[in-house]
């Protein structure tokens, strides 16, 4: 899809920043910056590098500044707000910003145009900005570009002076090089040094500033009176860096190759497919794929990983990628757990999370489905029963079976669910005792040892059994009959009838437990209380606990997170329960596509072709958190899917 942005959505430097552009690099590494071009927020850059895939990650270029001279005067095309409060105003004549699965700007100055572009090598750390100078005007133009850096941690702002060099070619900081090539001439400069403004930042209660650095300058050729010149600039943390032609065409030959692998035919599902292919990263510590939860905060995360993987891989048609994603948490399953959270070096994984195992048995049912990969499934069986005997004899973080057949996971300042926020003492959202999608993902999971364990050479009937209990179990603890709901968890506490999101999964997974006439109640409920365009709050407005807004520092942000904050990603499993209670038919698709309608406003606002995390609970409209999430994108291709599915006949 084409997003174009024009002067009406740029008419100042505030408006121009409140959208921009995410491009990854199947590293974890990626080029993020906003429409006007500038940096809003310090994981911002032109080259986020990622030295260990995923999440070892060095902001190396920060932004570019640059400058056009048209004969003896000097215009900032560059656009930037500074700490002392003034700022780059070459917003000013950026005429439109187009994100086309690439970026591109275009600048006018009495009678100069002048375009940028950008691309990113994929399975490198190495960025490409092309830029194409037209001039029209009655006297000869050059353009300059300063590239800024800072070589720090992505998310740490940079905040001391640090020495660096500049040799022909490479800037050189703290053990770190990044090679400049291109058409463009280098020359030294003396080192300048700037204090940035991060507004999206500072909202937020994240460092508000940070410094940014440079050696070096760089000069286009001459341009004369009615002659057009392009200056190619490659950013690259290796000197074997490939063209700027080679990225460009590279990066267009990726996009178009994961349409052609995507079954999928709405545009904007389309647009999806490509749009996901920035979480699905190499993992060197394992050899394999996995999946970035967002960016530009987030690590590959078990739950997050299981979530996603449905839509962003295999409804793209991505099943060998689908298989080492599997894999790697396969690999790393230890007493009936697998990692909510990969943390890099000699550290051990994090095994926090009574969901991410239940949802693996899930996905690779999912996988099975597709494939019919009957290898696969006898692969990850003995896993797999690990993972069903633990949680039925207990492990970890109070994860066990009661004696009526349903699990509880929590105990004292654990958070195992996604609800997991926790403000030093506090847990904001605690649903200790038996969560209400914890066991719709338990009672899957039986139904599905059961039907995998002929094929494995097991008897399923112990699984059958279990299912029977967990099934009746389930429908006299959570279904409020008179209410038409599922509680949210039991616990004994005023927190189990809290209306919330969670019950949707009990109508989508694979296997369920509710009749039709429940199935359509909950449906109900959840759209009468819970229901937005954007996706579906946390919480219910009724509730007294409901928080309407999500900002401001930290610990004041999470206590809204789970609290009414509305998230898109369960929005998808939304629409999949609205097709199920209305029986899969054609009526039933073309309600939920009146329903998408606003998806491609989602879709320019933010990130552009990206979904984010979060949005506010009682207004919900401008993104935040993440501005591009795993799960949310790919919650809708499955929902995209299931139309064209059902459209097709």
């Amino acid at each position: 899809m084409r997003f174009v942005y024009g002067r009406q959505q740029m008419t100042s430097l505030e408006r121009a920043q409140e959208n921009g552009f995410l491009l990854g690099n199947g590293l974890g590494g990626y080029m993020a910056l906003s429409a006007a071009g500038s940096v809003s927020r310090c994981d911002q850059g032109v080259l986020v590098a990622a030295e260990a895939a995923p999440n070892v990650r060095f902001a190396l270029v920060h932004r570019l500044s640059e400058t056009l001279r048209i004969g003896r005067e000097r215009v900032c095309l560059s656009a930037q707000m500074f700490e002392d409060g003034t700022q780059e105003d070459g917003w000013k004549h950026l005429s439109s910003f187009v994100y086309d699965n690439a970026p591109c700007w275009t600048y006018h100055v009495r009678g100069v145009q002048v375009t940028r572009s950008a691309a990113m090598a994929y399975g490198e750390n190495t960025a490409a900005v092309r830029y194409t100078i037209e001039n029209r005007s009655g006297a000869a133009c050059s353009l300059s570009v300063t590239p800024m850096f800072q070589f720090v941690p992505k998310s740490e702002a940079c905040t001391r002076r640090t020495a660096a060099e500049y040799d022909t070619g490479c800037v050189r900081c703290g053990g770190r090089a990044v090679y400049i090539t291109g058409s463009g001439q280098q020359r030294r400069i003396r080192t300048r040094w700037e204090q940035l403004s991060y507004p999206h930042d500072a909202c937020d209660g994240r460092p508000a500033k940070g410094l940014a650095f440079s050696p070096v300058c760089i000069d286009s050729v001459r341009v004369a009176p009615g002659e057009t010149a392009v200056m190619e600039i490659v950013f690259s943390d290796s000197p074997s860096a490939a063209s700027c032609a080679e990225i460009f065409d590279g990066m267009a030959a990726r996009c178009a190759a994961l349409e052609a692998q995507c079954s999928l035919t709405d545009p904007v599902a389309r647009q999806l497919a490509v749009s996901a292919d920035a979480f699905i990263t190499r993992r060197d510590s394992t050899g394999g794929s996995t999946i970035v939860a967002g960016y530009p905060f987030f690590g590959d995360w078990g739950r997050d990983t299981m979530i996603a993987l449905p839509g962003c891989v295999l409804a793209c048609g991505r099943t060998e990628e689908a298989a080492s994603i599997l894999r790697t948490f396969l690999a790393y399953e230890r007493d009936g757990l697998v990692p909510n959270l990969f943390p890099e070096g000699s550290q051990e994984p994090m095994y926090n999370t009574a969901d991410a195992a239940l949802l693996l048995i899930n996905v690779i049912h999912m996988y099975h489905e597709r494939t019919g990969d009957d290898a696969f499934v006898r692969e990850a069986w003995p896993v797999m029963e690990r993972i069903v005997r633990a949680y039925r004899e207990g492990t970890r973080h109070g994860i066990a079976m009661d004696s009526d057949g349903l699990i509880r996971a929590g105990h004292g300042l654990d958070q195992v669910t996604w609800m997991d926020v926790r403000v030093g003492e506090i847990l904001p959202t605690p649903r200790h005792g038996k969560p209400v999608e914890i066991n719709a993902y338990w009672y899957s999971a039986l139904r599905i040892m059961e039907r995998f364990a002929p094929l494995c050479g097991a008897d399923g009937s112990g699984y059958a059994a279990l299912a029977k209990k967990a099934k009746a179990s389930f429908i006299r603890a959570f279904y409020r009959k008179k209410e038409g709901y599922l509680r949210d968890v039991v616990s004994g506490t005023a927190a189990d009838d809290q209306i919330r999101c969670n019950q949707i999964w009990a109508v989508t997974m694979p296997f369920t437990m509710l009749t039709p006439e429940q199935e359509r109640s909950v449906v109900d409920c959840v759209y009468r209380h819970l229901y937005t365009p954007c996706g579906l709050r946390t919480l219910s407005p009724e509730d007294p606990q409901f928080h309407p807004a999500y900002g401001g520092p930290q610990a004041e942000r999470d206590m809204a997170y789970h609290q009414g904050t509305v998230w898109p990603f369960p929005l998808g499993a939304y629409y999949l329960a609205q097709l199920k209670v209305q029986g899969q038919t054609r009526e039933a698709a073309a309600c939920v596509r009146r329903m998408l309608e606003p998806m491609e406003a989602m879709l320019i606002e933010g990130c552009a072709g990206q979904l984010p995390e979060i949005y506010d609970g009682l207004t919900p409209g401008r993104s935040q958190g993440c501005f591009a999430q795993a799960w949310s994108v790919g919650e809708m291709l499955r929902v995209y899917e299931a139309l064209e599915r059902i459209e097709r006949g």
